[in-house]
């Protein structure tokens, strides 16, 4: 029977090392708000779910189901800064105008929304901008301008 098994030896022989060395070094270099896709995602959690948590889906329908889409897309940014992160960050502003957009989408979307209502999408919003801005920042410094 032929010996199969593989030796773990030195990767410095392979012939793509170099290549390889700098896209770990990219990988790792786009990874300076690693911290802020968790809490993206959780702001997204939050925005899909407040109009339960707040009991404003009756009063409000049109908000809840805008809050709802709102929420799916911070979620889904947060998995693409997971996922791919170095392709993502440049969506980071996209971020930014959605938390803009929250802050004013109640008298927008909704019909004499109460206090609690604006209150949570300012909050929302607010949030938004700020960690959008975070992985914006990041990606500018991790990726200088040529």
């Amino acid at each position: 029977m032929a010996d199969v098994s593989h030796s773990r030896g030195d990767i410095s022989a392979h012939p793509d090392v170099h290549e390889m060395r700098a896209r770990y070094a990219r990988m790792l270099g786009s990874r300076d708000v690693a911290l802020v896709d968790g809490p993206v995602f959780l702001l997204g959690l939050y925005c899909a779910a407040s109009p339960w948590i707040l009991h404003y889906t009756r009063s409000q329908p049109a908000i809840a189901t805008h809050n709802l889409i709102m929420g799916i897309a911070f979620g889904l940014l947060a998995l693409g800064f997971t996922i791919v992160p170095e392709r993502m960050y440049g969506l980071s502003w996209a971020m930014c105008a959605m938390g803009a957009w929250m802050i004013i989408s109640p008298w927008i979307v909704g019909t004499a929304p109460d206090t609690g209502v604006v209150v949570n999408s300012i909050v929302i919003g607010a949030l938004g901008v700020a960690l959008g801005t975070l992985c914006a920042g990041a990606a500018v410094r991790s990726n200088p301008p040529a």
